[in-house]
């Protein structure tokens, strides 16, 4: 009788261990830095993502606001799409603009990349595969968004996009990593 009392109270407690283990792991599955980053990676990803898109986001516990802009529609509905299947993730509020069509933008957006990570110091900037100074051209209006590694390069990049031709105005949005 006593093993049997025994064996009944080591199955309670391992029942007890693996539910409250169970519990753990759902909560670190929600965790909202979890979550940020698998935003960030699952955005990263996207096959579509150039260097004339950008994409931001917040995360606010399990919702997700998706921000910036992109040249394809398609790419909106995909960047919503793959953040709906990560774990945790309850809501999401697509915010992303779709950029309309446009051949003088687009000619801009090429004229400036050239003149952007063609310059000597910038091109290190060109070498990944997902270059890190984002062009976006609206209606002649530029804005530079990402990072770069310095403020000499930051300055660069602002010079090189207010030459251009057509060019109404430039928003610098860059950042400096900060070492």
């Amino acid at each position: 009788m006593k093993l049997r009392t025994i064996f009944v109270a080591c199955c309670t407690i391992l029942a007890l261990a693996s539910t409250v283990l169970a519990q753990q792991d759902q909560a670190s599955a929600r965790s909202p830095d979890r979550i940020t980053k698998e935003v960030r990676h699952e955005l990263l990803m996207l096959p579509y993502l150039g260097v004339f898109d950008n994409l931001a986001y917040k995360v606010d516990g399990n919702n997700v606001t998706l921000m910036g802009q992109v040249t394809r529609p398609t790419l909106k509905s995909d960047a919503e799409n793959v953040v709906k299947r990560i774990e945790g993730v309850e809501h999401i509020d697509n915010q992303i603009e779709v950029l309309p069509p446009s051949p003088i933008d687009e000619r801009l957006r090429r004229q400036l990349y050239r003149a952007i990570y063609g310059h000597p110091a910038l091109q290190k900037y060109a070498l990944g595969v997902q270059q890190p100074i984002r062009i976006i051209a609206k209606g002649g209006k530029v804005t530079l968004e990402g990072v770069v590694d310095s403020e000499a390069d930051k300055s660069i990049a602002n010079i090189q996009a207010n030459g251009g031709p057509g060019v109404f105005s430039v928003t610098n949005n860059l950042q400096v990593l900060k070492n």
